[in-house]
C-alpha cells in the first residue's frame, strides 16, 4: 500500500498586460505630444472611456500604429511586484492581444523585455477573458472581469473610477499587501 498525501496547489494569477504593467496612458500622452505638439494630462483619461482621453480619435489611431505596444513605459512598481508574487503563485499574463493583431509580436517582444522571468508558457493571448481559470485576475477593465469566475481585483484607472462592484486596488504596492493578507489566510 502506498502512503499518498495531498500537496497543496499554487494558487494562480492572472495578470493583465495594458492599463496593469502597461503604463497605456502615459504612452499615449507622449504619443499625442510627439504627434500633435500638445501635452494632454492623465487627468483627461478620468471619467471617460480609454478611447475618449484623447481628442482627433487618437487613442484609436495609436493602437493600430506599429511600435505603440512596443515600446509602452513598464507601470511604476509593477515589474519588482510580480516577480515577488511569482515566489507564491503561479503568474500569468493575460492579454486581449488579437483586438489589435500588430500587437501581438509587440507585446511578446515588450514582456521578454521588461518581465523576462515570465515564461513564454505563461503568456496567454486572447479574445475572451471570461475562458481564463485562475484562481485572480487583476484587470482595469471591468467587462473583463464582469464575466470572470475567479476572484476579480479591479486596478484604478481612470476609465473605472466610480465602479465599485470588484475589489479595487490602486497602485503595485497595494497588489503585494493584498496578497500577503491572503497568504496568511491560507
Amino acid at each position: 500500500m502506498h502512503n499518498y498525501f495531498k500537496m497543496s496547489r499554487r494558487k494562480t494569477i492572472a495578470i493583465d498586460m495594458d492599463g496593469v504593467i502597461a503604463d497605456t496612458v502615459a504612452q499615449f500622452i507622449i504619443w499625442y505630444e510627439r504627434e500633435f505638439g500638445e501635452r494632454i494630462e492623465k487627468e483627461a483619461f478620468h471619467g471617460v472611456p480609454e478611447s475618449e482621453g484623447l481628442p482627433n480619435g487618437a487613442v484609436r489611431k495609436f493602437v493600430y500604429m506599429p511600435g505603440f505596444f512596443r515600446t509602452i513605459p513598464v507601470m511604476e512598481g509593477a515589474k519588482e511586484a510580480v516577480l515577488e508574487l511569482t515566489k507564491n503563485f503561479d503568474v500569468y499574463i493575460v492579454s486581449a492581444a488579437v483586438e489589435f493583431p500588430q500587437s501581438l509580436a509587440e507585446k511578446y517582444e515588450w514582456l521578454q523585455e521588461n518581465f523576462p522571468f515570465i515564461s513564454w508558457k505563461n503568456i496567454i493571448f486572447c479574445g475572451d477573458k471570461s475562458i481564463i481559470g485562475t484562481d485572480y485576475m487583476i484587470d482595469d477593465h471591468v467587462k473583463n472581469l464582469d464575466g470572470y469566475s475567479g476572484n476579480c481585483i479591479l486596478f484604478t484607472a481612470g476609465h473605472n473610477m466610480g465602479i465599485e462592484r470588484h475589489t479595487r486596488i490602486n497602485t503595485w504596492k497595494e497588489v503585494i499587501e493584498l496578497f500577503n493578507k491572503e497568504l496568511e489566510h491560507a
